[in-house]
């Protein structure tokens, strides 16, 4: 008899981390559980205040009534259902996914579930003070990653440049790529100036320079960028495959980024692909802070889609109270290390 449950785990962040946002120190994630005595699935559902478009107030109740229709009908609702809640959408897709396995969080058996495999990634570095920041750069360079990604607009932006210069002069773009995240801090007014100055220390691309819902603004950047602009922020909330096309012909990036728990899970995630695809847009997949069950079935995922450029995956060790499983960070890879085992101590 299949029985659901649900369960809230808010994890802590080891030292606060900053955006353009704000400072973050806990992030919440609700776990639900499914059974049937024998085997045990779970799936994530993780929130980002000001960012994830899941109404709030309603959140918990929701989860809910997807337990008591668990354990009601003997079936799984359909995630598709769950339009309005996007993380909940992914929470539904890897429990599916998880249960239909049936083999405790391999959820996309391959080559990186076997070991035999990683997934490059970037290093993500955090905003901060500079001598943070640096400190971060330092530590990413010496472990051997190739691409390295920097959240900027926090502080003041030649401090900035003067830090992306200062790599730039140690590395070329052949030894370490430069990626950027804005995550909107610049004005629609300013934004050309300042990607016109940053495309001068020859960087990869940079992430959503100005807020989200600018479509004529956004599609002028990337019509005139000599820089190339991706899409971040901007397909949170876009739920409908004629809205997605729309974004897509409007704006004209040259890159999409794609975050399951916010834009509605794999299958949603994979509808932007699709679309991507029959533009000629490239594309990445990115993690949003979720702990490392999410993590997990986002890398599995990931690795099944066969991207080769970097990924914006997470480590798993941004938080004091994460999870322990099989995942590992080798070099600039992540990898899936068989022999570990997961600790589900948090479920108690």
């Amino acid at each position: 008899m299949l029985q659901a449950r649900y369960l809230k785990h808010s994890l802590i962040f080891k030292r606060p981390s900053g955006t353009s946002r704000g400072v973050l120190k806990t992030k919440d994630s609700w776990f639900i559980l499914l059974s049937d005595g024998e085997k045990t699935a779970i799936g994530e559902c993780g929130l980002l205040r000001g960012l994830s478009v899941d109404p709030w107030k309603s959140y918990e109740e929701t989860l809910g009534e997807i337990c008591e229709g668990i354990n009601k009908n003997q079936v799984l609702p359909e995630a598709a259902s769950y339009k309005e809640y996007p993380s909940i959408r992914f929470g539904l897709e890897i429990l599916k996914q998880d249960w239909e396995t049936g083999s405790e969080r391999l959820l996309f058996p391959s080559e990186f579930t076997r070991g035999n495999k990683g997934i490059t990634i970037n290093g993500l570095i955090w905003m901060g003070e500079r001598s943070f920041m640096f400190e971060q750069i330092k530590a990413k360079i010496e472990q051997g990653f190739s691409c390295i990604k920097l959240k900027i607009g926090a502080i003041n932006f030649e401090e900035e440049l003067s830090l992306l210069r200062y790599i730039r002069s140690q590395f070329s773009a052949k030894d370490i790529e430069l990626r950027v995240d804005a995550n909107g801090a610049f004005s629609p007014e300013g934004a050309l100036d300042k990607l016109k100055r940053l495309s001068e220390l020859d960087l990869h691309s940079i992430e959503q320079p100005i807020k989200q819902k600018q479509f004529e603004e956004m599609a002028r950047l990337c019509a005139n960028t000599p820089l190339a602009i991706a899409l971040d922020e901007e397909l949170i909330g876009v739920v409908s495959k004629e809205d997605k096309q729309e974004v897509l012909d409007i704006i004209k990036p040259q890159y999409i980024i794609l975050k399951p728990s916010l834009v509605g899970g794999f299958a949603s995630s994979e509808e932007w692909m699709s679309l991507a695809d029959e533009r000629k847009i490239r594309y990445w997949g990115t993690s949003a802070l979720e702990s490392n069950i999410g993590l997990n079935a986002l890398a599995q995922w990931t690795f099944k889609l066969g991207l080769t450029m970097p990924q914006g995956l997470g480590t798993g060790a941004l938080y004091t109270n994460n999870i322990p499983t099989p995942l590992e960070v080798v070099g600039e890879e992540l990898m899936f290390i068989p022999k570990k085992n997961w600790d589900y101590g948090f479920l108690q």
